[in-house]
């Protein structure tokens, strides 16, 4: 799309504004879902649109857009007239320089030259697999892979042309005994190419394995426990939980949020520090460029138990006398961006899992997400599944295992963690002011936290 740059540049010439930028997107992706024995769905998309946006007089107005024609230019006069005509505001950008910069996906990852009945077959496989397992009566597996290609333009120069592939897989198993019905599943997804979701059968085979012992769990007693939580729930939790609420678009208006977050306010332990970083290769959340043109970082967010850091787009970073760091993000070309995470993650430490367990007289080792729900500092969390933890020694499997209390109060309670990082992407994504799913990684090394309240029976 290069060739588009004397257009685009033409129709941000014609805006009368401070600031100006358009992004026009195409994107081509591969779909497939089996349920069961039965092929549900294949099929291949081809999507093309974007987005103009103008900044004046401290306000933003936005555009989407089918076809890049000589329509925009009417469409972009159209949105700068309207923000002119918006009540005036104190509010800037800042200034960025001019870039030009084209970033390439490697040929061997692009998921287009791989033919759909071989993306089939290896679905299929990890399918039979479930399947052929005593005890699974059903399950249900998808593959999604997207290609695409972005090109950028604003009205202070800054020309990116970037491509960026994701191919990733999710599986459910549904296992039956009588009248108990229990279902587990995981997924895998990186910005890597078709060759990445190979030999993952040792995933596959596990996925049947938990849903089949879930039908032997007990329910929880609901009651005060010192918790360890494994690498996905406690990504999850770092990124739902604490994530969002250093996106400094909402951060920045709130002002009980903005004194809960401010730099330097202690929240847990001297080895707590988590991260933001959209520079990590070949994780889920991973980019060279955000979508308003600026280069992806690492935000430290806290620090030593300290906050140290929030994310910004421009706006947010302006308004609150900060660095922007890269965090703009849409979900498609479609919409504005707006301040997103990117690979959110608790960096590892030096306690190991069996150190954990030893430290642990009773308590549960807590695994996996089934979601959940945040209200400003609260949270309520569903687990997969739970162990009993008795004397150092891991005993019963849980269900219906659920984590509730204050966020801030929960990371004050960490007190070991592990140094076993793992990093999580798989199909879905986050979801925020009405934009989802978006891609986003998370991750975290195992983490023990003491006297966390779990719902139960």
């Amino acid at each position: 799309m290069d060739n588009l740059k004397p257009f685009l540049a033409d129709v941000l010439s014609g805006v009368a504004s401070e600031y100006a930028d358009i992004r026009l997107e195409e994107s081509e992706q591969a779909r497939i879902v089996h349920r069961g024995r039965e092929f549900y769905e294949i099929g291949q998309t081809f999507d093309r649109g974007g987005c103009i946006r103008v900044f004046h007089r401290g306000n933003w107005g936005s555009a989407g857009f089918h076809r890049a024609d000589d329509k925009l230019k009417e469409l972009a006069r159209d949105v700068a007239a309207a923000v002119e005509a918006m009540p005036a505001r104190p509010e800037t950008l800042g200034e960025l320089p001019a870039v030009n910069e084209s970033v390439k996906v490697p040929e061997a990852d692009d998921p287009r030259k791989v033919p759909l009945a071989e993306k089939h077959a290896l679905i299929k496989h990890y399918n039979d697999i479930l399947l052929k397992t005593p005890g699974i009566t059903t399950t249900q597996l998808r593959y999604n892979d997207v290609f695409r290609e972005t090109t950028f333009l604003s009205s202070e120069g800054r020309f990116i042309t970037q491509e960026s592939v994701y191919t990733g897989f999710s599986c459910r198993a549904v296992a039956r005994d009588g009248a108990t019905v229990r279902d587990y599943s995981d997924s895998f997804g990186k910005t890597q190419g078709f060759a990445s979701l190979a030999n993952r059968e040792a995933m596959v085979e596990r996925i049947a394995k938990v849903a089949l012992d879930l039908l032997k769990a007990e329910p929880v007693p609901a009651g005060k426990y010192d918790v360890i939580i494994d690498p996905l729930l406690a990504g999850v939790f770092v990124h739902e939980a604490f994530g969002h609420l250093t996106e400094a678009d909402t951060l920045s208006t709130n002002e009980r949020l903005r004194e809960l977050m401010k730099v330097g306010t202690r929240y847990g332990v001297d080895d707590l520090t988590i991260v933001d970083d959209g520079t990590m290769p070949g994780e889920r959340g991973s980019f060279r460029f955000d979508d308003e043109g600026i280069e992806a970082q690492r935000t430290e967010l806290i620090k030593g138990g300290r906050i140290a850091g929030h994310l910004h787009d421009r706006q947010s970073a302006q308004r609150m006398g900060e660095k922007v760091t890269g965090n703009a993000r849409a979900v498609s070309s479609r919409y504005a961006p707006i301040v997103r995470m990117s690979n959110t993650y608790v960096e590892p430490r030096s306690a190991n899992i069996e150190d954990m367990l030893d430290s642990v007289e009773r308590g549960l080792y807590v695994c996996g997400s089934r979601g959940g729900m945040t209200e400003l500092d609260s949270f309520t969390f569903s687990a997969q599944y739970a162990r009993l933890i008795e004397h150092g020694r891991q005993t019963k499997l849980l269900h219906d295992v659920t984590l509730c209390g204050n966020i801030f109060d929960t990371l004050k309670s960490i007190e070991l963690i592990g140094d076993d990082l793992v990093m999580f992407g798989g199909l879905d994504g986050c979801g925020k002011g009405g934009q989802s799913p978006l891609p986003v990684g998370l991750g975290a090394p195992h983490v023990l936290i003491r006297n966390v309240v779990i719902g139960g029976r």
